[in-house]
């Protein structure tokens, strides 16, 4: 209950946060996000300068109105460098932006609390002050273009990381508290749009058990070379998601040879590009996730970013996979 507490003040902080600068839909009802996942810097080291590099780059080229940097930034002591290093050029750049944390994170010589907290206070950065707990989930709102109405809501989930209860496979799960937070929020949302669902997105590290299932049964579009490396317990987030009807899209990170995305059930599944460079494994040229949300429908394009400058996999959800926006 203290977590939950501590996640719902969270998230009301942020709400007050972006009533003094709010994030809005662009005048033609665009809203485009830079996604980087699995950097991996590692301090000092030359083969992390690939992904300095790719930053730059594709923050030039595709000019975001915002960055989510989903989990696994750090892989060596020297992390809070790193994460200076890492964020330079989206808070040079002034774009608004935010994180979650992967299962690594954690692992070196900063704790979540002392990253959370330099990312916190650099400029643009939308996350709320942590309160008393490492990791909070917060919400981003996307004001509508044409009113100071909330048209879109970004959920930013910890995921967390290695299996704290033997016996139940290697990784964590997003726990009954964190679902509990999200449909609240969803009903407040709802509520305040007239009873509508308000169209939402979650960001977070680790991929849920419903991508493998999706692999195996569903239409993936884009790049799959490893297994899904999800949890094997399965804490109902999607099927809770899926009952609010708010969010029709979740993107993530993890497993560094997958890029795909798919259609399940009604939300799409996917994952971000490895951004990192040749710290840890890795068989893809690096890249981002480009996803472009529109204004007042269920509805984005998306496509992968590779250093370099090249675009693959574009697709447009839901229409590529024979659904109704």
């Amino acid at each position: 209950m203290k977590q939950l507490i501590s996640l719902l003040i969270a998230a009301v902080f942020c709400s007050s946060l972006h009533a003094a600068e709010p994030l809005r839909f662009n005048a033609d009802g665009t809203f485009k996000i830079v996604q980087l996942t699995d950097i991996h810097h590692k301090w000092g080291k030359k083969a992390s300068e690939v992904s300095i590099e790719l930053i730059e780059e594709v923050l030039d080229a595709e000019k975001p109105d915002f960055v989510i940097v989903t989990g696994d930034m750090v892989y060596a002591d020297g992390a809070l460098n790193s994460i200076d290093t890492i964020f330079q050029p989206i808070v040079r750049r002034g774009i608004p932006f935010a994180f979650t944390f992967g299962n690594h994170d954690m692992q070196f010589d900063a704790s979540l609390g002392e990253i959370y907290d330099r990312l916190q206070t650099k400029p643009r950065c939308v996350a709320p002050p942590r309160g008393d707990t490492e990791s909070p989930d917060y919400v981003v709102e996307i004001i509508s273009s044409k009113s100071d109405s909330v048209a879109s809501v970004f959920y930013c989930i910890d995921s967390h990381g290695g299996n704290y209860l033997k016996g139940t496979g290697k990784y964590a799960w997003i726990e009954a508290e964190q679902i509990m937070w999200h449909r609240q929020l969803a009903r407040d949302y709802m509520a305040d749009n007239g009873g509508r669902p308000v169209p939402s997105l979650m960001f977070f590290h680790i991929p849920l058990p419903e991508v493998a299932q999706m692999a195996e049964k569903g239409k993936i579009t884009g790049t799959k070379k490893e297994k899904v490396c999800s949890p094997d317990m399965n804490s109902g987030l999607f099927i809770s998601a899926r009952e609010t009807g708010d969010v029709y899209a979740m993107f993530f990170g993890h497993d560094h040879d997958n890029d795909f995305v798919g259609d399940w059930y009604g939300i799409l599944l996917g994952y971000g590009r490895y951004s990192g460079g040749n710290t840890v494994y890795n068989h893809l040229r690096n890249g981002a996730r480009v996803i472009t949300l529109h204004e007042g429908t269920r509805s984005l394009d998306t496509h992968i970013y590779l250093r370099g400058g090249e675009i693959i996999e574009s697709v447009s959800y839901p229409d590529d996979f024979g659904k109704k926006k």
